[in-house]
């Protein structure tokens, strides 16, 4: 779905950060829609946007070059606490791709890893919010 139709749906109205909530309320993501008269992208108030709570220009950018958010309900999120990942996962075959990326990696992972990588998650029997974020512990 697009950004705006991300900020106006009501499923999501709960993502959108909430400063004096927990600080999972604190970390939304339902940040960004376009300002009616001039159709800049808004960057809401939160731990993304600048201290003094002006949008942050490098994330807004970062993050509306496509103006698509992905969402799910069939995942798994373990943050900080995931699972080691088994070592085939880590170097697979003979041309060393890794499972290991960034925000932003572009991939092109062979149809058997996918696989392979998907039957292993779900043989696990795990779904949804699992844990923290890692750098949660070190954000005060």
């Amino acid at each position: 779905m697009t950004f705006e139709q991300y900020w106006d749906d009501p499923r999501f109205q709960r993502k959108k950060p909430n400063l004096r909530g927990s600080k999972k309320q604190a970390f939304g993501d339902n940040i960004y829609s376009r300002d009616g008269n001039t159709g800049r992208w808004r960057q809401a108030n939160s731990h993304h946007s600048l201290k003094d709570g002006n949008p942050n220009p490098a994330n807004v950018c970062a993050d509306t070059g496509t103006n698509r958010v992905l969402y799910s309900d069939d995942y798994v999120y373990w943050g900080g606490s995931g699972p080691r990942l088994p070592t085939k996962f880590l170097q697979y075959g003979s041309r060393g791709v890794s499972l290991i990326a960034r925000r932003g990696h572009k991939n092109n992972f062979p149809q058997a890893l996918i696989e392979d990588f998907v039957a292993w998650i779900r043989s696990r029997g795990e779904k949804g919010y699992r844990g923290e974020p890692l750098d949660w512990s070190r954000t005060p």
